[in-house]
């Protein structure tokens, strides 16, 4: 089976920023450099320009709306099973999940294509997110989030795999010269940065990441007439929410210390260039991302200790755990790093290379 080519398919509802997203550009780049075929399904988005330069071919269904239109797609699926004669379809979320698992009722047992989800987050405990446990193999991305399925769900637990979220080595990929045309330009666009201690919250702009929690740490230093500035990298969630907090931060004059600078391409560079980075989110969170990145970059972090976060930071940065929304932890501990920044120690551990083999064999044994 393992000389087979695998015809591999992964259903997500769009392809527009985010740890999901990355990580199944990721897959499905891996999947074709070691000679499968790989296909995603998404309502679209700015990364599908990206899959589609790494040899994946991409269809574009509206998989993420919830409506009683979405039932019809389930024909659609069926048509590209079919067509492009599946192997094995993947879904990352729970109304792609559901569509896969109605679609696939109508192939005989034998001919179906094997059923692989990943359970990616803390959803909420009910039959609607159950889905995610139904797969042929159910692969979780952190012990934390691992025992609160197990906690909360009847699962046949040889079909489990934790799969940590994996990251590149990022300091390979912004070298010197790289990293020197970026600053040049960086610093030219953003004067106002010049002198100042960079502390960068980097996480979608909606109610439980956190952002509350970074702005009360950005007043507090500058009460301290600490000369800081907060960058929160990410995209709104809400359009609403970001404009109630933007009233917040002029009503507390705090325009000149905190900058929104919404969904960034360069992400990584911008934390490599942070002081600290921070991971505030009030709910647990299955896999801190940027934690690792920003450890791999070389930056120190500073979290919640709760979640994959809290079980991330125990192993590899230690120092960097506070206390679960205690911001009188979050003012001691950034107030401790600027006067004393902690060396951060390189790792191998979380790489994405291990999480691209294990995903492959993942596959590869459920075939077999």
């Amino acid at each position: 089976m393992n000389n087979k080519k695998l015809n591999i398919l992964q259903v997500l509802p769009a392809l527009e920023s985010g740890g999901v997203e990355r990580g199944t550009l990721e897959i499905a780049e891996y999947i074709v450099k070691k000679g499968h075929n790989s296909y995603v399904i998404s309502s679209g988005g700015r990364l599908v320009k990206k899959l589609i330069e790494g040899g994946s071919k991409h269809f574009q269904l509206s998989i993420g709306h919830k409506s009683p239109f979405a039932l019809f797609t389930i024909f659609k699926l069926l048509k590209i099973y079919k067509e492009h004669k599946i192997d094995v379809v993947h879904a990352r979320s729970r109304l792609p999940a559901w569509l896969v698992f109605l679609s696939l009722k109508f192939i005989f047992f034998r001919d179906r294509p094997k059923f692989v989800t990943t359970i990616h987050g803390y959803n909420s405990i009910s039959f609607y997110s159950s889905i995610m446990t139904k797969g042929d193999v159910v692969i979780i991305v952190s012990n934390a989030l691992k025992n609160f399925i197990f906690k909360n769900y009847k699962i046949n637990k040889t079909k489990v795999f934790v799969n940590h979220r994996g990251v590149e080595d990022l300091t390979k990929k912004f070298n010197q010269s790289h990293m020197s045309k970026w600053e040049t330009k960086w610093t030219k666009e953003n004067q106002y940065l010049k002198n100042k201690i960079i502390l960068t919250l980097p996480a979608r702009i909606s109610r439980h990441k956190g952002i509350e929690d970074f702005i009360y740490l950005i007043k507090f230093l500058k009460s301290k007439k600490i000369n800081i500035h907060g960058l929160i990298v990410g995209e709104a969630n809400s359009k609403k929410y970001l404009t109630k907090l933007q009233k917040f931060i002029k009503a507390n004059y705090l325009e000149d210390q905190i900058s929104f600078l919404g969904y960034r391409s360069d992400i990584y560079e911008i934390m490599s260039i942070s002081d600290i980075t921070f991971s505030l989110s009030s709910l647990p969170e299955a896999f801190g991302r940027t934690v690792i990145e920003s450890i791999k970059l070389g930056t120190p972090v500073i979290g919640y200790n709760h979640g994959g976060v809290g079980e991330q930071l125990k192993i590899i940065f230690p120092e960097g755990m506070i206390k679960k929304n205690n911001k009188k932890d979050l003012t001691k501990k950034t107030l401790n790093f600027i006067k004393n920044k902690p060396q951060v120690k390189k790792t191998t551990l979380f790489s994405l290379e291990n999480m691209q083999k294990n995903t492959l064999n993942i596959y590869l044994r459920v075939m077999s």
